[in-house]
């Protein structure tokens, strides 16, 4: 697979195609510093096989946070240095930090916007982020990525919105990457130019007056043109849709723009790479052949191997999918890829960290802080001796209601669902043994069982199957139904 070939970008090579982009944990405490919960959590994607491991948003500077990794002084160094250590330990991955300045918010719902940034607190913000990679390199890390996206400082001074009036302002492109051109230009003064340095930024804001994948492209150029290692793109995220909730800092993940950023289980598969491919083939256009990464909502192999098999991309980012299953890459290397615990884009690590709380995945054994360790030789979860005893308790008014028994040795249950056309998909992970299906039409027969799976991955014998034939919706009369046929 060409998933499984490795990548050389500017000096680092990685061992696969495969990344895990910065995902905050909340693992971390005020102080900013690693602790024995992080090392465990990056050390498990190492574990997994994964390529490139960007370690969560590092902040440069000192302002107040909650729960966030920092990189802003020399004390930070030693417990990171042992994070990279750690993980070039028990793989071939790479790791680089993703370094990170944000703006004040308040739990009134006021936020720092970039046009209340001084002249010097912008030459600081240079200064910091220079310096944040010089230590990263201190730390033994193969590169750093700047956080250019979503609603922090970065990504503030690329956006159509910028409301400053002056040379960072907002009026032209060049004005927005005012800022971001002049730390690069610092970072190389402070590193040379031989420490790969990539940046996240956003194809497209998702938000009113919003730039698009047309701008993201120019931008895109830009940044191969100042040295940038490779561009990982994400989506929206941004605070000026976001919902505010009256006594808590406003999150930037809860409005549209937010849902676009981390889609849940509503959306398709990978509605996102299409802008990187864009993206990538302008850079191409422009003989510039700087790898590109994308993201959002890749769950299944084939599509992984897909955009990066026809060259639309360099690199599958997967940030909730190799939460739920670190080992997703060492699975489908191994081709065990029904051994691959699913995310079900819940979206309860969205919440958790929403909330200031530690991040985990729910289909994570009850209680684990980390993912289960992967034992292949582990027993596969049995239906007791009545089964599976799949039953509808209730089908009707677009709602289908299933029931089953509990495995004792399963940790979940994938709900399959098949239609009328033989198209069968998972619609859901659980790990109650009742589940409702919302998304279904009346007038239709459906097919359904479930597989029990064990907390590393082994699945049992699926259930049995039961059928569902829902009555005609009370506006659909015969003939219409008749008509529709014909």
């Amino acid at each position: 697979m060409k998933l499984f070939e490795p990548l050389n970008i500017a000096g680092m090579a990685i061992p696969n195609r495969i990344m895990v982009p910065a995902m905050v944990t909340r693992l971390s405490g005020d102080d900013g510093f690693v602790n024995q919960d992080i090392r465990e959590r990056y050390v498990r994607y190492a574990q997994g096989g994964v390529g490139l491991i960007v370690v969560e948003a590092m902040a440069v500077h000192d302002a107040k946070s909650g729960p966030l990794l920092r990189i802003s002084d020399d004390k930070y160094i030693p417990g990171l240095a042992d994070l990279v250590r750690r993980i070039h330990d028990s793989s071939d991955a790479k790791v680089v930090p993703q370094i990170i300045h944000f703006l004040k918010v308040a739990k009134s719902g006021w936020r720092q916007t970039v046009d209340m940034l001084s002249h010097v607190d912008i030459d600081r913000i240079v200064e910091e982020f220079g310096n944040a990679v010089v230590r990263a390199r201190q730390a033994g890390f193969d590169g750093a990525e700047l956080h250019s996206a979503h609603a922090y400082t970065l990504a503030s001074f690329l956006s159509r919105t910028n409301p400053r009036t002056d040379e960072y302002g907002g009026q032209a492109l060049e004005g927005r990457l005012q800022l971001i051109g002049r730390i690069f230009e610092t970072i190389r003064k402070k590193t040379g130019g031989d420490f790969p340095v990539g940046v996240r930024f956003l194809a497209d804001e998702f938000i009113k007056d919003g730039y698009t994948v047309c701008d993201a492209k120019v931008i895109g150029l830009r940044l191969a043109e100042l040295g940038a290692a490779y561009l990982s793109l994400s989506v929206g995220g941004k605070f000026e849709d976001a919902i505010h909730v009256p006594g808590h800092v406003p999150y930037p993940y809860t409005g549209y723009s937010g849902d676009r950023c981390m889609p849940g289980n509503w959306y398709p598969n990978v509605p996102h790479a299409h802008f990187s491919a864009e993206i990538k083939s302008y850079l191409t256009s422009h003989g510039y052949n700087t790898p590109v990464a994308t993201t959002g909502k890749i769950s299944e192999p084939d599509d992984a191997e897909r955009l990066v098999a026809a060259g639309q991309v360099d690199i599958i980012g997967i940030a909730r999918g190799l939460l739920a299953d670190p080992d997703w890459p060492n699975k489908v290397r191994d081709g065990e890829r029904e051994r691959i615990i699913r995310c079900d884009y819940c979206n309860v690590c969205k919440h958790l960290d929403g909330t200031h709380n530690r991040v985990i995945c729910s289909l994570w054994p009850q209680g684990a802080l980390q993912a289960p360790i992967d034992i292949r030789s582990a027993d596969a979860p049995k239906w007791n001796s009545d089964g599976a005893a799949l039953r509808v308790l209730t089908a009707g008014n677009g709602i289908v209601a299933l029931k089953w028994n509990k495995s004792a040795a399963a940790s979940r249950y994938d709900v399959h669902r098949c239609d009328e056309q033989g198209n069968v998909s998972i619609e859901d992970a659980v790990k109650v043994t009742r589940w409702e299906d919302h998304n279904v039409l009346s007038g239709k027969r459906y097919r359904y069982y479930v597989k029990p799976y064990a907390a590393t991955g082994q699945p049992g014998v699926p259930s049995n199957t039961v059928f569902v034939d829902l009555p005609p919706p009370s506006y659909m009369t015969p003939s219409m139904t008749a008509a529709t046929i014909g």
